[in-house]
């Protein structure tokens, strides 16, 4: 069965209040890449199991990334890959950053190439594991169409967005 989108979490998965998950739920195309280890990423894994879930869903899968999913998607996206239709890449991280967890393996050098696909990157003003600036520049790097929606965390579910209408807005608007 090909997916319509493949959602991506960052590091310690979605849990069921995050908007990615609300999403899964309820919509029946909408399938996570699930890795094998969500608390120790290791960009070449996490790479890896992107393109075989990529090479199943097909070309016309739109890619819905949050936190670290965005780096996985840049890393992914630097090499060989099978096509996709788009990505929405949603609090970019700044792998260099004070705040990134310990047990991240293989993202500190983050590629600064435009994606061969179109992409919405969103940013808040507030996100403490990467600044609005950092977030801005990645965008600018990969050619994506920049977002700011103020000040609003990580934009996760301690976020409070709920079902974040907002954002599968933009989603749909790649979807065109």
């Amino acid at each position: 069965m090909s997916a319509s989108v493949l959602i991506l979490p960052g590091i310690g998965n979605s849990g069921p209040l995050h908007w990615q998950s609300r999403w899964e739920r309820a919509h029946p195309g909408f399938v996570r890449v699930q890795q094998r280890d969500w608390d120790r990423p290791v960009c070449e894994e996490w790479v890896a199991t992107l393109e075989a879930a990529v090479k199943q869903a097909g070309p016309q899968t739109i890619l819905v990334a949050h936190s670290l999913g965005c780096l996985t998607i840049a890393h992914w996206a630097s090499g060989p890959h099978s096509p996709v239709a788009a990505a929405l890449l949603v609090a970019v991280p700044d792998p260099n950053g004070p705040n990134m967890p310990a047990g991240v393996t293989g993202y500190s050098l983050t590629p600064a190439q435009p994606l061969p696909f179109p992409s919405t990157v969103v940013i808040s003003a507030d996100d403490p594991y990467g600044s609005p600036e950092h977030a801005q520049r990645m965008a600018l790097a990969w050619g994506s169409r920049v977002v700011q929606i103020g000040n609003r965390g990580h934009i996760n579910a301690d976020s409070g967005l709920g079902e974040w209408n907002e954002g599968y807005e933009l989603l749909d608007r790649l979807r065109r």
